[in-house]
């Protein structure tokens, strides 16, 4: 099959990096692996593999709690910045991916 068409992305860089070594050690590349893709879109007629939003806690799902329940969480939220049993998301996230780089 002729390749004439281009397609150009901006992605993380670690994003690209590291699925770039998964799919060195399957022997494909880049291109081949976006390839595949596609094709599976097309022959599917939707994505192929699930996509859903992942499910909370039922303690930490709002729809399921009262507004007083409501109240007491975000109250508690508040203690702890004030008391200092907090960091910013950018600290937590950054801690978050070095403890599970290799997961």
């Amino acid at each position: 099959m002729e390749k004439t068409a281009t397609l150009n992305l901006r992605i993380n860089q670690d994003v690209k990096h590291n699925a770039e070594a998964v799919l060195s050690a399957l022997g494909l590349s880049m291109t081949a692996a976006i390839t595949i893709y596609l094709k599976q879109i097309a022959l599917k007629g939707a994505i192929p593999f699930e996509l859903s939003l992942s499910k909370g806690p039922n303690h930490l799902n709002t729809d399921l709690m009262s507004a007083d329940d409501v109240r007491s969480f975000l109250d508690k939220g508040i203690d702890d910045i004030e008391n200092g049993h907090a960091m910013p998301a950018r600290e937590f996230f950054a801690n978050f991916r070095r403890q599970h780089a290799n997961d």
